[in-house]
Formats: structure tokens, C-alpha cells, sequence
């Protein structure tokens, strides 16, 4: 055991650190992708379950998915123990994921929605341990205002991984000349396998410093409403829900869109997805890198302006034609890796700020709101883009040939709504004041207020086993 200077923690967080921190971003990310293109169309064209019910079980779901969150993210931050405050809620989350994945991706034969509801509420429920945690834990990991940049840019380009991992499945078994009644389970147990290894690695090899807290403020109900309503935050929020919606309408009718409309098969359809997933391992990294030289707020401005021009363009790319379905799809990717990189990485100096006033710390609460603001975006895209191309005439049973009106309204849906609600995101930043000046300001005071504190213990890694590193009493 050993004490961790104030010097060494206000270094750029090691890179070897960063990555082993990363690691629980691939299952969430692989969860994220299955989850909203394959697994809805799933149950929709192999079980037969009607489009606007799949869509009213996704939705029910996340409305009750999303109180859940505030009780997450309070819990979390009230939680201290031996195992730290963010490490032990991501040990507790890895089965409760593997559960709902198992009984989700590997469905027998003949169910129904109520079958659906419950099994997407307990995997939605382990997701949502194992993300707040992630995110939360990485707001204390990497304190200083650029360093977020990078953390985050990593998380999100390790994320990529493991989202292009669960995107080869279905590529592979088209070249094996597999059905694609298959890749669902193959994509869970590859999720299933993947969690308990991610987990191990960050709980193994990440240390956890728990913040000191000042007496005298205890968080109360009508608190929430205090913090969605700060100028900064609130601003992070509403543009959270729209780069959330956006791309979430997307994800829900990408398949539908580039077979029926493009004309690719669903294998060719995969390839280019996987293009747009892989082109955020080199965009999420470079949006961060951005965001350090122009700051997080402008750089949401032009990812967003950019993504924007690239989707009108979906539509010039020739049926079937891979190779210039490449380019605008790894623009877009590139651009839309910034998205979550920036907003994560924006509400962690948000959580400082309002540790300062609080003297407690939030990081978890806040992500719990800002993560509602994610799964009520998910709720609308699936809910709502089914509900309307079920009522517009477009049909999804496998064998079914769809009107060219059907086929015209589910273009028009694919991307009108994408291109407003993203445009929509990125005017949120416009008036944004919590930048790098501020924030400097905001860490000077933290850490000259921390000093006069015992300093907070360091849960640090030794032999693979977590210890509380107690550093010396500071004088008052």
C-alpha cells in the first residue's frame, strides 16, 4: 500500500490505466448495437411478434427503466466501502446483464411480449449498473479538464470494439452461408462471454480515489429539479436527448432502410454499419483531441453540423453499391463518436462544479440523469418509428414485398428526424459557459478545499486485490 501524492494524481492519467479502465465498454457497447439493430428486427421477422407491440414493449420498458436511474445514480454516490464507491456497483451489474442477455438473445420458441418486457427490464436494469458506474468512475479517474477529453475518447473508441465485434457475427455467418435466424444468439453469447472478462480486467487493474465530503448538505427530492435547472447542465441534457435520438431513429430502421431502400442484403448491410462503428475508434479519440484545443462545446457544434450534411446524402449512394456506401457511412461514424465523448466527458466538470457548492459528490446522479435522458431517446425511436411505419403500410415479415410508398415513408422517416433532432443538439451549445478557464478555477478551488480535509482513501490495486491506501492526517 502506498500514498498517492497530490502531484502524482494531478498527472495525465497513465495510458495503460485508461485502457484496462476501458474494458467495460466493450460489452456495453456490443449490448448497445445488438440491442437497437438486431434485436427488435429479431422479433419482429423470426418470432412474428407485431411491430407496434415490439415497439410498445420497448418503450413501457424504458419508462420503467428510466426512475430506476435516479435511484442508481443516488445510491452510488452514498455508497463507500473497502471495494471503493463505483467498483463494487460494476461487480454487482456484470451478472444481472448476463442474465437478461441469456434469456433475451436465446429465446424459446412461442413467446410473447410479457416474455419480452421482463427479460429487457433485467438486462436493461444490469446495463444500467454497469454504465453508471463506468462513467461516474471515470468523472473521479480523470480529474482535470483535457485529461476528461481523452478518457472519454478512449472509453469510446474501446467501445468500438466491441460494437464492430458483435457487428461481425452476422457478416461472418452470411459468408458461411448461414441463415440469419442465428446471428441474435450468437451475438448473446458472445455478450454473455465477453462481460464477467471486461469486468475483471477494470476491477483487477483500476485504482478508485473516493472524494472527501463536506457536513452539512444532505441531497433532497427537490434537489433533482436544482440540478437539471443549472443553466450548464440543463444545456448537456436537452442535447444529450437529441444526439441520443437522432442516431437511436437511425438504429432502429438501419436495416430496413439499406435492405429495402439501398438494396443491400443484410450481410452487406452489416459491413457498412460496421464501417460506421469502426470509423468512431479513430473519431472519438481525434472529436476529444478536438475538444482540447477548440473546447467540448464547440467541438458538439461541428460534429454535429458535419453529421448532419453526410445523412442527406444516404440517399444518393446507388442500390447496392458497397464502395460509395463506405464513404459517407465512415464520415458519419467518424463525426458521431464525438456525440457521447463530449456530453460524458462535459458532465463530469459539471459534477466538479457542483461538488464545490455541495461539498458532495454527484458524478453518480448526474449520469443517472443524463443516461435517462439516453434510454428515453431509446424509448421514442423504437416505440414511435415502428408505431409509424406499422400504420404507414410498411410490413417487416421476412418474404413480404412492400409498396414503393411503404418503402418512401420509411425513408422519410430514417431521415428527417435524424437531421433535425441532431441539429437540435448541437444548438444546445451555442451560450455554453462551463469551458476550460472556468473549470481550471473550479479544480483550483476543489483541491485547496480537499487539502484541508483527511485525504480521501485511494482504493488502489495490490497483487489484484483492492486496499485502502490511508494517507497521513492534513493539518486544519
Amino acid at each position: 500500500m502506498t500514498q498517492a501524492p497530490p502531484a502524482a494524481r494531478a498527472r495525465a492519467l497513465p495510458l495503460s490505466t485508461a485502457f484496462a479502465f476501458a474494458a467495460t465498454s466493450l460489452p456495453i457497447s456490443a449490448v448497445a448495437i445488438a440491442i437497437s439493430v438486431y434485436l427488435p428486427r429479431h422479433y419482429a421477422s423470426h418470432l412474428g411478434i407485431d411491430l407496434a407491440l415490439i415497439g410498445a414493449a420497448f418503450f413501457f420498458v424504458r419508462m420503467i427503466d428510466i426512475p430506476i436511474d435516479g435511484l442508481l445514480g443516488w445510491s452510488m454516490d452514498k455508497t463507500r466501502t473497502n471495494w471503493g464507491r463505483y467498483r463494487i456497483w460494476t461487480i454487482v451489474g456484470a451478472p444481472i446483464l448476463m442474465a437478461g442477455i441469456f434469456f433475451l438473445f436465446m429465446p424459446p420458441e412461442g413467446v410473447g411480449r410479457t416474455y419480452l418486457i421482463v427479460w429487457l427490464l433485467i438486462m436493461y436494469l444490469g446495463n444500467s449498473i454497469l454504465t453508471l458506474s463506468h462513467v461516474a468512475w471515470a468523472a473521479t479517474l480523470a480529474p482535470h479538464y483535457d485529461d476528461r477529453s481523452r478518457l472519454f475518447g478512449i472509453m469510446t473508441a474501446i467501445g468500438v470494439i466491441g460494437a464492430a465485434a458483435a457487428l461481425a457475427i452476422p457478416i461472418i455467418n452470411e459468408a458461411r452461408g448461414a441463415s440469419d435466424a442465428g446471428n441474435v444468439a450468437t451475438m448473446g453469447w458472445f455478450i454473455f462471454a465477453l462481460t464477467p472478462i471486461a469486468v475483471a480486467l477494470v476491477v483487477w487493474r483500476t485504482p478508485e480515489k473516493i472524494a472527501p465530503e463536506v457536513a452539512g448538505h444532505q441531497f433532497r427530492m427537490r434537489d433533482y429539479w436544482a440540478l437539471i435547472a443549472r443553466p450548464s447542465f440543463a444545456r448537456i441534457l436537452l442535447a444529450d436527448l437529441c444526439l441520443s435520438l437522432g442516431p437511436g431513429w437511425m438504429s432502429a430502421l438501419y436495416l430496413f432502410f439499406f435492405t429495402d431502400s439501398r438494396g443491400f442484403t443484410t450481410g452487406q448491410a452489416s459491413i457498412l454499419l460496421a464501417i460506421y462503428i469502426l470509423a468512431g475508434f479513430v473519431g472519438a479519440p481525434l472529436m476529444g483531441r478536438l475538444a482540447t484545443k477548440i473546447s467540448k462545446h464547440r467541438a458538439v457544434i461541428v460534429a454535429t453540423t458535419g453529421y448532419s450534411l453526410v445523412l442527406v446524402s444516404l440517399m444518393a449512394i446507388p442500390k447496392g453499391n458497397m464502395l460509395i456506401g463506405a464513404i459517407p457511412m465512415f464520415m458519419a461514424g467518424f463525426l458521431a463518436a464525438g456525440f457521447n465523448v463530449l456530453t460524458r466527458a462535459m458532465t463530469a466538470d459539471v459534477a466538479d462544479e457542483v461538488r464545490l457548492e455541495q461539498g458532495r459528490e454527484r458524478a453518480g446522479l448526474l449520469y443517472a440523469l443524463t443516461v435517462m435522458t439516453t434510454k428515453i431517446a431509446g424509448a421514442f425511436s423504437i416505440g414511435l418509428t415502428f408505431f409509424v411505419l406499422s400504420k404507414v403500410g410498411y410490413i417487416a415479415k421476412e418474404g413480404v414485398a412492400n409498396t414503393p410508398e411503404a418503402i418512401h415513408n420509411l425513408e422519410l422517416a430514417y431521415l428527417i428526424g435524424p437531421v433535425a433532432f441532431v441539429m437540435l443538439g448541437g444548438a444546445c451549445m451555442f451560450g455554453y459557459k462551463l469551458g476550460a478557464e472556468r473549470h481550471a478555477d473550479i479544480r483550483r478551488q476543489l483541491d485547496e478545499r480537499d487539502a484541508l480535509y483527511d485525504e480521501a482513501p485511494i482504493i488502489e490495486v495490490v497483487s489484484g486485490e483492492p486496499a485502502i491506501a490511508v494517507p497521513p492526517q492534513a493539518s486544519r
